[in-house]
């Protein structure tokens, strides 16, 4: 016990960034072990905070961007080896998608559902605490999966290998994977058990980084989503919508990003879509470009601007853009689902949804014309190219691509030219070197 209580306070004085240097030591020492709902909010507030900036990598190995040789900065040894899909050997200052963070935010949530649970007051906030654990350890585990497995498959879930499931601390942490399916049998367990515990609604902005009711059913949705489990995301979706299902008129309202964590549509402020750090040697590439319809398409204005000869985004970037779940997640989710169901017609008002928001009238009544007109691969397609410019720089291209279009990507750097080849097995990561010399299994 005593080894637990060490790697606990290690762990949480290593990430937080709260005034509290006298939390979680051994209590003999005359500090304190955490017990109460103040304690375990500390323990939680840790958890987000330490979140990995996974999504924000992702961008890089996308046909969203492009960058140019630059030795001199630092921003760009980080990102180089993942632009240039050289994942078996990285160099050193390249940086990681947070796979020790990862597990840094479950065993958070892991010590505050099995040792918070018996020692909080009981009331709300303890409920509300225990939802939230459950609640971030499933998108951490669904997160991990989606990085370092292959995407679901429902014909080979019961034999395809995923990741650790760490529901207990293990200081040797050598498991072997689960299964797929065992996976996301616990994403499922958890969110359950978040459902059954949050108290609060939504959040205002400020404290909209925790998870809510609104927020715990739209992961969900997105979890039966990937699992191709299309009615029961419609029911996620609806669910959500009951919360929050406002979008942000472009037409009227350009003075703030919709991935701010105070726009409209915020349900989850957590992650940082596009780090600060590598804003400045990121350009918006041809490809996501000649996408848009520049005059008439409202988001291309408010998402980049020109430097120099090319753009730069500026929808995500700054430290107020964070953004995990939007309003428009859910109804792009439902025109998926529907569509994935042969449900076109409704599909399409779904999407006719975003689209009377995103354009100019005249032409968001042409854009509603075209989509009627598409059979289900081309409402696929319609809605893949969509996401593209909706969700631009928010992470979210990485893991639609390797859901439903494992397409070739080309990369240019200097004179030389890097790909990954259609239905690359890059679309996986490799599991960390460091990992798998501390579990063989992996």
């Amino acid at each position: 016990m005593k080894k637990i209580l060490v790697l606990l306070s290690g762990l949480l004085l290593g990430v937080t960034t709260i005034s509290c240097e006298k939390f979680l030591d051994i209590e003999p020492q005359g500090k304190i072990i955490p017990k109460t709902v103040e304690d375990f909010r500390k323990v939680l507030t840790s958890a987000y905070q330490g979140y990995p900036k996974h999504k924000s990598l992702t961008n890089f190995r996308t046909d969203e961007v492009f960058i140019e040789a630059n030795g001199e900065n630092f921003g760009f040894l980080g990102v180089k080896d993942v632009y240039t899909f050289q994942d078996a050997n990285p160099d050193k200052q390249t940086l990681e998608f947070g796979y020790d963070q990862f597990y840094k935010t479950i065993f958070y949530a892991n010590q505050t559902i099995n040792e918070g649970v018996n020692t909080m007051e009981t009331g709300d906030e303890k409920e509300q605490l225990l939802g939230e654990a459950y609640a971030i350890r499933a998108m951490a585990y669904f997160d991990l999966t989606n990085l370092y497995a292959k995407p679901y498959n429902p014909a080979t879930a019961s034999t395809d290998l995923a990741i650790v499931l760490q529901n207990k601390i293990d200081i040797e942490n050598r498991k072997p994977k689960s299964t797929m399916t065992e996976v996301y049998a616990q994403v499922h367990s958890d969110i359950d058990m978040a459902k059954k515990h949050l108290k609060v609604t939504y959040y205002d902005a400020g404290k909209n980084y925790r998870f809510t009711q609104a927020a715990i059913y739209a992961l969900e949705a997105r979890v039966n989503l990937y699992q191709q489990e299309y009615e029961a995301a419609l029911v996620s979706i609806d669910k959500a919508m009951t919360y929050k299902s406002e979008l942000q008129n472009l037409n009227t309202t350009k003075d703030i990003s919709v991935a701010d964590f105070k726009s409209v549509e915020s349900i989850l402020a957590l992650e940082t879509a596009l780090q600060s750090t590598l804003q400045s040697l990121t350009y918006v590439s041809q490809d996501l470009l000649n996408a848009f319809d520049k005059e008439n398409d409202l988001r291309f204005a408010v998402s980049f601007e020109k430097s120099g000869d090319f753009y730069v985004p500026i929808k995500t970037g700054k430290d107020n853009q964070k953004v995990s779940f939007r309003t428009s997640d859910l109804y792009m989710m439902k025109a998926e689902a529907l569509t994935h169901l042969n449900r076109l017609g409704e599909a399409t008002d779904a999407l006719k949804t975003i689209i009377n928001n995103r354009y100019k009238p005249e032409a968001a009544t042409k854009v509603i014309a075209y989509l009627n007109g598409l059979d289900q691969k081309g409402m696929i397609k319609a809605i893949l190219e969509e996401s593209f410019k909706e969700f631009a720089f928010e992470g979210r291209r990485w893991f639609d691509l390797r859901r439903l279009d494992q397409k070739e990507i080309k990369h240019n750097l200097g004179s030389q030219v890097y790909k990954l080849i259609e239905n690359d097995v890059r679309y996986t990561l490799p599991f960390p070197k460091k990992a798998r010399e501390n579990n063989p299994n992996l």
